[in-house]
């Protein structure tokens, strides 16, 4: 990760190197996240050095008062930053400072006095079941050629028949699918493996592509293909989404992320705990699964308002 401009002295910049290696090597992070807390310290220590009109040093870093950081905050906020955003970036500055403060070089209390921006309350966006049924049947898919709409559809099917994240399902191999298996070993966020269960239409769906696919497949390379044979890249399922949520009459929330929720959402109306949903989806924590509670509450009001005759 090398910075174009000064933006801080050599040594501070050194020490935010190793921090962000030991967040990949140690904590195993995403590579989005890591990404993400480059971007938000890069952009901090920028601020800092303009602030201070010379290079930040580790010295002005130990020094960092509350309303150092509130002016970042502000700063970022008239730049059109989001509360998700900002309160990401503040989470990233946390690390980083008590990263240096385990070494002696800094106090990490001025960030930890600053209160997060409040995160808006939103709620995932799932899809009926008659719109994901849709969305993953192959008849329904757009491209021209045979074995890509089969590749697209079952790539969507894994999305909500199993509740994968698109880079997961992009991460896998023919290798996975030997065997006629009823369950994936899929390696989420933070390298963290799980098991799903693989349903037959899901199955039957990856058979259908690996007939048809006009390249060569090894057992240990990705599965899916783009159209001139290299490794199928999300944004090409994120295309043929769009193209689908205008075939098909979808909102603008139909993406394929939007399966995923579907699934979790979906299981849950259909008598699923919540500690199961958790596993299959990989969450860390509890609580990233129980916003589901409030979907699915919020679509029986929904269906009472509608359907109710004294409502």
């Amino acid at each position: 990760m090398t910075d174009l401009l000064i933006i801080a002295d050599p040594t501070l910049m050194a020490e935010r190197q190793g921090w962000l290696a030991a967040l990949a090597e140690e904590r195993r992070l995403s590579d989005n996240t890591l990404d993400a807390y480059e971007r938000d310290t890069r952009q901090f220590l920028a601020f800092l050095t303009q602030h201070l009109a010379a290079p930040a040093r580790l010295k002005d870093i130990g020094d960092l008062r509350p309303a150092d950081l509130r002016g970042f905050l502000a700063a970022r906020r008239r730049d059109g930053a989001g509360a998700r955003t900002l309160g990401r970036g503040l989470a990233g500055l946390r690390s980083f400072l008590r990263h240096l403060e385990r070494k002696g070089l800094a106090n990490a209390a001025g960030a930890s006095a600053v209160r997060s921006p409040k995160q808006p309350k939103s709620l995932p966006k799932p899809l009926s079941d008659r719109q994901a049924i849709a969305v993953v049947d192959a008849h329904e898919q757009l491209a021209e050629e045979p074995w890509i709409r089969l590749r697209t559809a079952a790539v969507l099917t894994l999305l909500y028949g199993c509740g994968l994240r698109i880079s997961e399902a992009l991460s896998l191999t023919p290798a996975d699918f030997s065997g006629t298996p009823t369950a994936l070993r899929i390696t989420g966020k933070g390298d963290k493996t799980r098991i799903v269960p693989l349903i037959a239409p899901a199955l039957a769906g990856v058979e259908d592509y690996i007939k048809l696919c006009p390249f060569p497949l090894a057992e240990d390379k990705p599965l899916f293909r783009g159209a001139r044979g290299g490794p199928l890249q999300p944004a090409i399922i994120q295309r043929e989404m769009q193209k689908l949520r205008g075939a098909l009459g979808l909102p603008d929330s139909a993406t394929p992320h939007a399966l995923r929720h579907s699934f979790a959402t979906h299981l849950l109306a259909g008598g699923g705990d919540l500690r199961t949903i958790q596993e299959l989806l990989g969450h860390a924590s509890l609580s990233t699964t129980q916003v589901y509670t409030g979907v699915d509450s919020a679509r029986l009001l929904e269906i009472y308002d509608r359907a109710h005759p004294r409502a």
